[in-house]
Parts: structure tokens; sequence; C-alpha cells
């Protein structure tokens, strides 16, 4: 299963076309705003998720590190 990246050009196309349908022309940049932001705010959480996954094992190594000294 591909996913997203298995839409293609052609997909897309006609997924903009239902889009402009459903929503008219006037509201497209509006709607194109919000998707915007969305995957901002969205890679935004998933980059803070790991980037707190990749300090635990730093700060476990520290904390030994404290209890050794």
């Amino acid at each position: 299963m591909g996913g997203i990246a298995s839409i293609g050009v052609p997909g897309l196309i006609i997924i903009l076309v239902i889009i402009l349908i459903l929503f008219g022309p006037r509201k497209l940049p509006e709607v194109g705003s919000a998707v915007g932001k969305t995957l901002s705010e969205f890679k935004k959480s998933a980059k803070d998720i790991m980037d707190d996954d990749d300090d635990k094992p730093r700060k476990e190594e520290l904390r030994e590190e404290r209890k050794e000294a």
C-alpha cells in the first residue's frame, strides 16, 4: 500500500476539481490556507515528538553519570 504517494498527478487533479466544485473559487484560498496551517502544525508536532524521543537516551545517560559521581 503506497498511501498518498500512489495517488499520482491524475488523482491530485481530480481531488482539486472536487474541492473546487464543493467550495467554489472564492473559498479556495481560505481552504488552501487552512490546509497549509494544519500541515504546518502537524509537522511541528511530529518534529517535537521525534526530538523528545531522541533526547531520552541522552537524558538517561546524564542521570546515570550524576549518580556515579
